[in-house]
């Protein structure tokens, strides 16, 4: 009688163990929270945010091509790579978040690294929709006024599809990604809107000029037009923006 090899039964145990081998490397994993802006970078580029030899970066970038946790393409000379999917970010935000220290908190060793944490916190992208204290009180905003269910997992009212519409914000109802999503996040410790909701809003955020990038990371801040719009449009104090 042959006994049956136990690592054979789930044929998907080999390819999560790939997947968890590609991550596990702290020069790949910061390639990857570094894309969490939703851009393109070049190569160069997270070479430099990384802290590594051009050389180094290029074989690191090949193996998370090939594992298929990065989109890449060129241009003349240079190499540009983005995460694959909202997927792939969702993976890395949620294992982001499942890191973040507890109890023992993490010094920050500059100034200019405390100053950049804490607009990390206050807002930024997260892929492509808000996250940091932004996220939060946009998402508690919608909740609070019947325009998002947190019930059985995020969903979107009939108001809130209204709102959307009203405020000029499409909504692409022909993609298979959900149309609201949670997702962890990791300052907060609480759930943010993602999803093709979250993704519309932040674009549409951006676009009209109520939030601007600073710095080199995912930071964002809220403008005095994007004041007046929130505060117009879901009642959120300035205050809470800042």
């Amino acid at each position: 009688m042959t006994t049956k090899d136990p690592r054979a039964a789930d044929p998907r145990a080999a390819r999560l163990a790939r997947l968890a081998t590609l991550v596990a490397d702290e020069t790949r994993a910061a390639c990857l929270l570094a894309l969490l802006d939703g851009r393109a970078w070049t190569a160069g580029e997270l070479a430099r945010h990384a802290g590594v030899a051009a050389s180094t970066l290029s074989e690191h970038l090949g193996k998370l091509v090939a594992g298929g946790l990065l989109a890449e393409e060129r241009q003349g000379r240079h190499r540009y790579v983005r995460l694959a999917d909202a997927q792939v970010a969702q993976l890395v935000e949620d294992l982001a978040a499942q890191v973040r220290p507890g109890g023992a908190e993490v010094r920050p060793r500059s100034l200019r690294e405390s100053s950049a944490g804490s607009a990390m916190a206050r807002g930024r992208t997260c892929y492509d929709h808000l996250a940091g204290r932004l996220g939060i009180a946009v998402t508690d905003a919608l909740t609070g006024r019947g325009l998002l269910c947190q019930d059985t997992g995020f969903a979107l009212t009939d108001a809130g599809l209204d709102w959307f519409d009203s405020a000029g914000i499409a909504l692409d109802r022909t993609t298979r990604r959900p149309l609201a999503r949670a997702c962890l996040d990791w300052t907060e410790r609480r759930p943010h809107l993602a999803g093709v909701a979250g993704a519309a809003l932040c674009r549409h955020a951006l676009a009209t000029g109520w939030c601007v990038r600073i710095g080199s990371e995912r930071a964002v801040k809220v403008t005095a037009a994007g004041e007046r719009a929130l505060s117009e449009l879901l009642a959120i104090e300035p205050t809470a923006l800042r």
